[in-house]
């Protein structure tokens, strides 16, 4: 058994895989990491951008499409549907074999719609309808715009990925969100899913430099602890929530917990451990999406143990620490939230940039 099965046999965590390229669907690749223990796979603007603009195995579906009259941009979510379809038939047998828990792919609405209700709510219908998959999820952002799209996502009986989370409090409004949802939905709860994708590495990136600029030893101190910390008091949420008459009410109809999905977790400052944000957050009913260099390096020395809520008072001071020196988590996650929506709509616009100076250059229209 390898260390990435332990993590879910022993630790109830899922550990999926944060990339998705062509080559690895056609080569067996991906085929060999969900054999390695990988159990799902998510994909965002920037993941794209970087394959698509990094591969020639897109060329020939990209020269069929232009040739066909197709726009760029249409182009560029026919490609996205292409290896969403294919990545979901590699992992259909892990969602059946776990009936129904793992073996999802999540496609992202365009990021330009990240403060858009209407338009998400319509992008994400479109996504479900267009890849008809029991295994799909669709992304949307939990932005305060976000949240109503996901809540009538989730009561159209369908799944959703909710990702770019960074703070608590808008964690808790997306669990309403999916809990009223599914209140409002009349059919069978057990198809319904939907994990919340919290960023992880993102925070301490932020609240690292603040430390920094303030320089104290007790600021310096408290450097890596933040994303942690944050993420655990997460998970007490989760716990809390998932729990008394309204959850049971819902459970007894068949309904799934929304996981915590702990995102972003390769760590950003070298001197981290690269495992980090995975051995700090096990624990049952949770996720962690990593790059391969993560899932490599939790293979090669993590440690399968439950910790998300090991010291949860520890965590608490973590934060009451950081609010005395000054630094209000508050305005960071907001800030990183800002900066998480622009981080994907650079990245879309680049690639589709890029994919329409292809075109030019193959004598078409971009």
């Amino acid at each position: 058994m390898t260390k990435l099965q332990d993590l879910y046999e022993v630790g109830g965590q899922s550990p999926w895989l944060d990339n998705l390229r062509r080559d690895w669907i056609q080569d067996g690749q991906l085929a060999e990491w969900v054999a390695r223990g990988v159990r799902g796979v998510t994909s965002n603007p920037s993941i794209f951008q970087k394959a698509m603009t990094g591969q020639a195995v897109y060329d020939p579906q990209f020269r069929e499409l232009l040739a066909q009259g197709q726009s760029v941009e249409d182009i560029y979510w026919d490609m996205v549907v292409t290896d969403i379809s294919s990545a979901l038939a590699i992992l259909r047998p892990v969602y059946d074999d776990s009936e129904g828990l793992d073996g999802f792919v999540s496609v992202e609405v365009a990021p330009s719609l990240a403060r858009d209700t209407v338009g998400t709510l319509a992008a994400a219908r479109g996504l479900h309808q267009r890849i008809d998959a029991v295994n799909l999820y669709v992304k949307i952002p939990g932005t305060a715009e976000g949240v109503p799209a996901i809540e009538r996502v989730i009561a159209d009986g369908k799944s959703v990925n909710v990702t770019l989370l960074f703070s608590v409090s808008r964690y808790a409004e997306v669990i309403e969100a999916y809990l009223s949802g599914l209140e409002a939905y009349d059919g069978p709860l057990a198809p319904v899913s939907s994990v919340a994708s919290f960023f992880v590495s993102r925070v301490d990136s932020e609240v690292d430099k603040r430390l920094d600029a303030i320089g104290t030893p007790e600021a310096l101190a408290l450097k890596g602890k933040a994303a942690v910390a944050n993420a655990q008091l997460a998970y007490e949420l989760f716990l809390q929530k998932f729990s008394g008459p309204r959850w049971e009410a819902l459970a007894a109809r068949g309904a799934r917990v929304q996981r915590p999905l702990w995102a972003s977790t390769s760590t950003k400052d070298p001197s981290y451990p690269k495992t980090l944000y995975v051995d700090t957050l096990i624990a049952p009913d949770t996720v962690n999406t990593m790059p391969e260099a993560t899932l490599d390096a939790f293979e090669d020395h993590g440690t399968v143990a439950r910790t998300a809520d090991a010291d949860l008072d520890a965590a608490r001071k973590v934060l009451a620490d950081l609010a005395a020196l000054g630094i209000d988590l508050d305005a960071v996650t907001v800030q990183l939230e800002d900066e998480g929506v622009a981080s994907f709509q650079k990245a879309f616009d680049e690639l589709i940039g890029s994919l329409a100076d292809k075109a030019t250059e193959l004598g078409g229209e971009g």
